[in-house]
């Protein structure tokens, strides 16, 4: 993994870049196309992250009328989100070592939609139950997975900001659900905040090393 690592971070920057005078070595980092990229993925990451976490406040009241839960059953459909979240971050970075990045993200991806659909489509308390428990699992390895992507792949000069435009894409999510959410049914809603997360996997399968 260290050498994918310094492979991954060697076609992200610039190099090498002589000076005016005296001959002397310099290294300068730019921005590249591989490099916005990455980022996007990562902050497409990010931006499901915060989803799944502004999403129970929004559908509490609706969610217990339509299915006819107690506010015993919906606390613990909330509760499986920190379950969920306390197991993927335990198996967080044995998880990225062995499977690398990218491959990673593909995995995250497989929860992202699995764990949508169950709330979407749940028709009996457990199955909304086992959906929260699979988006706090992804939520758990992604919490690790973006900060230690976008530190690898960015420059040293840029990595602040880019690590910062990603946790903002972050904040966007989690306020839009709390914009959309009353007017939207909960079931729907479940459809809209599952961006493509396919084709995000797709596209950081398909970024240069």
């Amino acid at each position: 993994m260290a050498e994918e690592r310094a492979t991954v971070t060697e076609s992200l920057l610039v190099r090498e870049e002589h000076g005016d005078g005296g001959g002397e070595l310099q290294t300068s980092s730019s921005v590249t196309t591989t490099l916005v990229l990455g980022t996007f993925v990562a902050a497409s990451i990010s931006f499901g992250f915060e989803c799944v976490m502004g999403y129970p406040p929004t559908t509490q009241s609706v969610i217990m009328e339509d299915l006819g839960l107690s506010l015993a059953e919906y606390s613990l459909f909330g509760s499986m989100l920190n379950a969920g979240s306390i197991v993927g971050a335990l198996a967080s970075g044995k998880t990225t070592d062995l499977l690398g990045r990218k491959c990673t993200m593909w995995v995250l991806n497989l929860f992202y939609i699995v764990g949508w659909l169950a709330i979407a489509f749940a028709k009996v308390p457990w199955v909304l139950d086992v959906g929260r428990l699979l988006l706090g699992f992804r939520n758990g390895i992604a919490g690790y997975l973006v900060a230690v992507y976008v530190a690898e792949i960015t420059p040293k000069n840029l990595r602040g900001r880019f690590t910062a435009l990603v946790q903002m894409i972050g904040v966007v999510g989690v306020s839009m659900i709390y914009v959309i959410g009353p007017f939207i049914n909960w079931r729907v809603l479940a459809l809209i905040v599952k961006p493509p997360p396919a084709r995000i996997g797709k596209l950081s399968w398909e970024i240069k090393e």
